[in-house]
């Protein structure tokens, strides 16, 4: 599983002359650090506005999924088991379809080739997945801690914010991780609503990049390096909460 991981990077670091040996060397013998030079050079534009989109959708997730999670836990509403079973519906519509109806409207609104549009369209998949696990989450924080809230004074939302909100902290780190892994890959949507703006996805720009540079592995395969930084330092900081947050919820005493 980790070999092709290993290639990228070897690859990465291969110098051009080199790229076609047979057989390939297993371990550069002559390391050349021109492919990152030219990521930097050429592909900076694309992670910022990566980084400008998976920040947006994580952060919007999170603004929207936590209350309504803490809505259907807690308050429970009627229709609660229909809207349940909606948001698990929502995850099964392939992303090409959303792409395709999000875009017709997109382009009445004007909002095509911007950074908000790509965070609104990649939070339509980031937010019911975001409930569902926010919703399991908060349902095993016990019900006698906010009925001791709401004595003491606190209404729904004092409640939520100060006592169910900070017991759900893995929770929060595990929906908000995938909302923003979800944007950072994304390719799709990206294709679909910004493949004409002057700010646009690292994915595109990959993909773009080897359009452009098909002989050029190096430095393609050192913008897919460069690219899985961020997701790797992330899921490597938020491991323990992931974790707890997948796992927490899913048994009842």
């Amino acid at each position: 599983m980790l070999f092709p991981v290993y290639w990228m990077v070897n690859v990465s670091l291969t110098p051009p002359g080199a790229m076609r040996k047979s057989p390939p060397d297993l371990f550069p013998g002559d390391p050349t650090f021109d492919g990152y030079a030219r990521v930097l050079d050429e592909q900076l534009p694309y992670f910022g506005t990566s980084l400008l989109v998976a920040l947006g959708t994580a952060a919007l997730t999170l603004a929207l999924a936590a209350p309504a999670a803490y809505a259907l836990a807690k308050l429970r509403p009627r229709g609660r088991g229909p809207l349940m079973f909606v948001l698990l519906v929502a995850q099964m519509i392939p992303g090409i379809i959303m792409a395709l109806g999000l875009y017709g409207v997109y382009v009445k609104l004007g909002i095509t080739n911007t950074v908000w549009g790509l965070v609104f369209a990649d939070s339509t998949i980031a937010v019911p997945f975001a409930v569902l696990i926010l919703s399991s989450f908060m349902s095993s924080v016990p019900d006698e801690v906010v009925q001791a809230a709401r004595i003491d004074g606190a209404g729904p939302f004092r409640a939520f914010w100060s006592v169910v909100l900070p017991a759900s902290r893995n929770g929060v780190v595990t929906a908000g991780l995938f909302a923003f892994l979800w944007a950072w890959s994304d390719f799709v949507f990206a294709a679909t609503l910004d493949s004409g703006g002057s700010m646009q996805p690292l994915t595109l720009g990959i993909y773009r990049y080897i359009g452009n540079n098909n002989q050029e592995w190096n430095a393609i395969t050192a913008t897919a390096v460069v690219a899985s930084v961020p997701a790797t330092a992330l899921l490597v900081l938020a491991q323990r909460f992931v974790a707890a947050g997948i796992t927490s919820g899913a048994v009842k005493d």
